[in-house]
This record gives structure tokens, sequence and C-alpha cells, in this order.
């Protein structure tokens, strides 16, 4: 086992140093209130691009809940709802550059929304078609991963090519709080480590993995800590706290852009709904419970925060949101007039070169239907 120390983070202010997560302390910027508890550590962010940030977490929101609207209706497929997790998603990945890569799982809406995925792609994904993995020319973000963690060795590969390459990308990936229970989690983590990854590697700590609570996944105090087994700094945000999120994951951009290797964030947040359309979070938490969240939901936050600055108000607000719903409704409208996927479409975007027993499978799927038009 190598002594090398982990060099020190990169910039002015020792965010990972004065929040180690041996300390247990969190960080957090921004109180329930929306009031600034810890000033110095506020980020250099304009009451422009706060406003945008907000605007942004406001049309996940709504999108969301008009995804989950249409799957009821039977006009999209299960999905997993993204309410209440907007501040880890939205803050994070603004702190990329265009060039960057972000490998997310499938609960990062509004981080595919700030990376410039169109949400009539999310839509579409969502309604069973290819396509809806199919993102413009520039757009540098992998399809969905749904296997569990399973994404994370996809960035650490990533990850290994730039740095192989000589290059400057960083690569940001998600995860949730059951995705550390995974092999593939340590493998990606000890990987990235070893050879320097430029990943941040960002847990969406929404405290279940499907109807198993947090405290029962790991003997470990917080997620962060675990960073620590494999030489690499690791913090703890408060994960419905846009300004923190935003600060942290800027600050592990640059160290690991720097050469320094790899970061683990910990976004402490709540999956405020279920964990797909085909589950009932009734059966295994109490509402007690989600009460006690429901305060500290990320868009009142930043929204109060916003408004005690006179940047915002109620019937901004409403304007707003009305707005998000009428783009929630075009985007779905455009993805309604795709065509369906035909057999050789269904497999297009699986390989760059389609090996011959995937092109063989695309055969027998052409015999089965047209077999099944004529009989």
């Amino acid at each position: 086992m190598s002594d090398r120390k982990v060099p020190p983070p990169s910039g002015a202010n020792n965010l990972f140093a004065e929040f180690d997560p041996l300390k247990g302390k969190r960080l957090e910027i921004l109180d329930q209130n929306g009031t600034l508890t810890n000033p110095a550590w506020a980020p250099p962010l304009s009451d422009e691009q706060v406003l945008a940030a907000y605007k942004m977490m406001l049309l996940a929101r709504v999108a969301d809940l008009k995804a989950v609207s249409l799957q009821r209706q039977g006009r999209l497929y299960t999905l997993p709802p993204s309410i209440g997790q907007e501040a880890c998603a939205v803050g994070s990945a603004l702190a990329l550059d265009r060039d960057d890569w972000m490998v997310p799982a499938y609960r990062e809406l509004g981080a595919w929304l700030v990376r410039g995925v169109p949400l009539a792609r999310v839509y579409l994904y969502f309604a069973g078609s290819e396509f809806g993995n199919v993102y413009p020319p520039g757009v540098r973000v992998m399809p969905n991963s749904v296997p569990i963690s399973s994404q994370l060795l996809h960035a650490a590969g990533i990850g290994h090519a730039i740095t192989y390459q000589s290059r400057k990308e960083v690569v940001l990936t998600y995860f949730g709080d059951g995705g550390t229970s995974e092999g593939d989690f340590h493998e990606a983590l000890n990987w990235a480590a070893v050879f320097r990854c430029p990943v941040v590697f960002f847990c969406n700590n929404n405290q279940y993995a499907i109807s198993y609570p947090r405290a029962q996944q790991t003997r470990a105090k917080t997620i962060a800590q675990k960073a620590i087994a494999y030489g690499i700094p690791g913090i703890q945000v408060d994960g419905n706290d846009l300004l923190a999120v935003y600060r942290a994951t800027r600050e592990a951009v640059d160290y690991v852009r720097a050469g320094n290797g790899p970061v683990l964030i910990e976004g402490e947040t709540y999956r405020m709904g279920a964990h797909t359309t085909s589950d009932d979070p009734s059966k295994y938490r109490e509402s007690a419970e989600e009460a006690e969240w429901k305060p500290r939901d990320p868009l009142l936050r930043i929204k109060r925060y916003l408004i005690a600055k006179n940047l915002w108000d109620d019937a901004r607000d409403e304007k707003a949101r009305e707005e998000a719903q009428a783009q929630a409704e075009e985007a779905f409208r455009e993805a309604e007039k795709w065509p369906a996927n035909s057999p050789d479409e269904i497999l297009t975007h699986v390989f760059a070169q389609q090996p011959p027993e995937m092109a063989r499978q695309a055969e027998s799927l052409k015999r089965y239907l047209a077999w099944k038009e004529g009989r």
C-alpha cells in the first residue's frame, strides 16, 4: 500500500480540509429559510446566475411532475421521479465547463437540462424510444445507466482516457447511497484514485435505496468518509443547498482538472417522491419523516433567498412556473411526434460497429415481426 499523501486541494480556501468528513462537519451555506449561514464559503455567483439556476430547478420540478402525470395516463412508461433532488443536479452540473463529461444514473433531470439535453429527448426516452438517448452534437452526456453503479466504471474509464491522452476535461458522475454497496463503486474509486483519473464522484444520498434506508446501507457515519480509504478527498454537503452543492463541486472540478486525482462528494438530500412510478413509499417510510423534510425543499430555500434579496417575488414565481409548464408541454408534443423505432433503430446506438451476434439478433427480430404481422 502506498504511503503517498493526498495532495492539498487547489484554491485559496481549503474547503476539503475545513470540511474533512472525519471532523463531522457538513458544508451548508444557505439554511432552510434561505439565510446565509456560512457567507465565507459562498461561491462567486452573480445574482443573475443564481436566478437562472433557480429557474432551471423550477423547470426540472415542473417537467418531472408533468412526466409523472403522463405516466399515470399511460403515455410514458415507468420513470424515476427526481422531485426533491434538484439542487444536487443543477448545482453540480453548473460547475462543469462545456467540454467536460457527465455520466448520469437515472435521476439527474436538472443536470441533463443544464448540460444541454433537450427535454423532449428525456420524455422520448421514457416513452421507450432509443432516440431518447441520442443527444445533439457537442452535448457530452452519456446515456442513462439503470444497472446500479455500473456507470461509475464508465466514468473511471473516460477519466483514464483523458489522463492517458493528456487532456484537460473532467468527468462528473452520479449515483445513489445504495450504489455505494455495489462492488462497482469500490472498483471505480480505487481505479480512479490509483491512476489519478479526473473524476468527480457525486453521491445523491437521498436516504433510501428503493425501500432500504440509508442507516442500514453502511456502518460508516457518512458516505463522504469512504473517500479516505482510497486516499482521495471527500466532503459532505447539504444537498438541498444549491450554493453549497455548486461550491463543493466547483472546488472538486478545479482540483481534479489540475491532475490531483478524483474527489468524492456526498450530497445529503431526500427523495420526496417514489423510487419509481411503480413504487409506493408509504409501505416503508412514515409520513412524519416526509413532513420533516418538506420545509427543506431545495426550491423553497433558494426562492426565499432570492426574495430576501429583492430579486424575486410570488408573482414572478407564478409566471415562471407557467412558462416552465408551457415548455414541458411543448417538449412532450415534440416527443410524441417521433415515429416508433424500427428493428434496425433499436440497435443502432449500442455499438459503434455492430458485432455479428447483434446483427443476427436484429435479423431474428425482423423475421419475428414479419411473421407476427402476416399471421
